[in-house]
């Protein structure tokens, strides 16, 4: 037992005492970090996050062993949030320059951080050129760049029936200039957003230049896609599928390893496995939607990971490459912590459960400091909490995260035990392993309702997890198939032990098993 224990504490304090494994930089695999520049760091005394500041705190991303960085929209825009963009190969003001976005990318390169930045394909800003010049003249080169309607076609389609559960707009069709009498155009999520028409050729090549611009002149290495399955509507999905799946072909011809991610917000698999055949890498908001229920009630009745493995293996049937990329939360939910009552303990196993599942997991910033919000959107974005009045932003006046609610990073760095030391060290075990690099994903069977378990299997090695999801210690007589695995790996408390074939569990406590 007293083996055990030992491997238990060194696993535990791996990362704290400098000896970290050898990360494994495998691409696209590996973990990734979302970033709201506007909230992360202030570069220039302005209050606003820039590049200039999220560049000269690269080491404390480098210090979580992410591999990539995923930025939220930098073009620029007449919005705070910049998903409405009125010129594509440009930086907001307020971000900085090309110049200040070049060196950023040189500095995480440098690092073995590669960046991921936002596309917003399906609708541009009021405000971009070519919808001025739509808008105002019906001869206009870019007329057809838009979809278009005579107000008396469209009569009983103006309104929406019911919102959906990525925007709660119920108007599809907007007037230009409050006339009533032109012809309507249609923007999905808002008159301020203007759907381009993606049945002209001219934009998709556009769209191809874009990703041409910020591949080849920027040196990006993947983009995560906004609304993937609104380039079209509902009813015309197959179009929409065409379309990833031409989009995607030509980006491969520009950047043969390039990444994509999608969005396609919904938990319907039937509805999102078809765009993995285009988006070879989809996020997966039935998984956060399920570890919230099921840690918050105590009990694996979802059973979370036979239900996640069919998942995977469903999508698999539509792309054998596909690359799942679970999350927790992003940037348009209410954040994990606060959907988890505030319970540190549940933030933890969380994490844990994230961090052992298979595909690329994505860290919401500000996740790992267990940072709270609820929306509106403001407040799940609000500024990152660094203990340094001179770089955290005052984009906005927080309300949920403020430091007696919340421990900065500083403070939580020189935490041994904080929730960022708990992140850091799954991500640096993780980067060691090959099979919660690369490996399956399995349930393992007949465990206690408060318990989940998983085997991640590559080549010929295979690990065991298990997580207790619950307030109370978990005693777990190991099933008599697993009793090759004896070694504790990585456990998340020092108080974990395997004794003979029994394994103790403290509270909200998880541990991986090797033979």
């Amino acid at each position: 037992m007293k083996r055990y224990a030992m491997l238990s504490a060194l696993a535990l304090i791996c990362f704290s005492c400098g000896q970290k494994p050898a990360v494994n930089n495998a691409w696209p695999q590996g973990v990734k970090y979302e970033i709201f520049v506007l909230a992360f760091a202030d570069g220039n005394g302005d209050g606003k996050g820039d590049l200039k500041g999220l560049t000269s705190k690269l080491d404390y991303v480098e210090s979580l062993d992410v591999n990539g960085i995923w930025l939220m929209p930098i073009m620029p825009s007449p919005s705070y949030h910049k998903y409405d963009v009125s010129d594509y190969k440009s930086i907001h003001p307020d971000y900085g320059t090309l110049g200040d976005f070049k060196a950023f990318t040189a500095e995480a390169h440098k690092r073995g951080i590669r960046v991921i930045i936002d596309l917003v394909l399906n609708h541009t800003a009021t405000n971009h050129p070519w919808f001025i010049s739509a808008s105002s003249d019906k001869n206009s080169p870019y007329r057809d760049y838009f979809i278009w309607a005579k107000k008396d076609s469209i009569r009983d389609q103006i309104s929406k029936k019911k919102v959906t559960v990525d925007s709660d707009n119920i108007r599809q069709w907007h007037e230009v200039n409050n006339d009533s009498t032109a012809e309507h155009y249609y923007g999905f999520f808002s008159s301020h957003m203007p759907d381009l028409n993606f049945d002209n050729q001219k934009v998709r090549d556009e769209m191809v230049d874009v990703a041409r611009f910020w591949i080849q002149e920027m040196n990006v290495d993947g983009f995560r896609f906004d609304a993937a399955r609104h380039l079209y509507p509902s009813d015309r999905a197959y179009d929409c599928h065409q379309f990833w799946i031409w989009y995607r072909e030509q980006l491969v011809k520009i950047k043969p390893d390039i990444y994509m991610v999608g969005e396609v917000y919904s938990t319907d698999r039937n509805e999102v496995s078809p765009f993995a055949k285009g988006l070879p890498a989809l996020f997966n908001f039935d998984l956060g939607s399920r570890v919230i229920i099921t840690l918050n009630s105590g009990v694996d009745s979802l059973q979370l990971i036979a239900n996640y493995a069919e998942q995977i293996d469903f999508f698999k049937s539509s792309n054998p490459e596909f690359l799942d990329a679970p999350i927790l939360t992003n940037h348009d939910q209410s954040r994990i912590m606060s959907q988890l009552g505030n319970d540190p303990g549940k933030a933890r196993v969380a994490a844990s459960i994230l961090l052992t599942l298979p595909g690329t997991p994505y860290v919401y910033y500000g996740e790992e400091l267990g940072m709270r919000g609820t929306k509106p959107d403001e407040f799940i974005r609000e500024p990152f909490l660094w203990g340094d009045e001179k770089i955290t932003t005052r984009w906005m006046t927080p309300r949920f995260n403020v430091l007696d609610s919340v421990a900065d990073a500083k403070a939580q760095g020189d935490d041994k035990q904080s929730l960022l030391n708990h992140y850091k060290r799954l991500i640096s075990y993780r980067n060691s392993s090959k099979p919660l690099t690369f490996g399956s994903i399995e349930p393992i069977a007949d465990l206690p309702p408060n318990v989940i378990g998983l085997k991640r299997s590559f080549d010929n090695e295979t690990f065991i997890v298990f997580h207790n999801i619950t307030s109370g210690t978990v005693k777990l007589t190991l099933p008599t198939d697993l009793n090759a695995f004896r070694a504790i790996g990585f456990a998340t408390e020092n108080r974990v032990s395997l004794k003979e074939n029994e394994l103790t569990l403290p509270a909200y406590a998880s541990v991986i098993l090797t033979p």
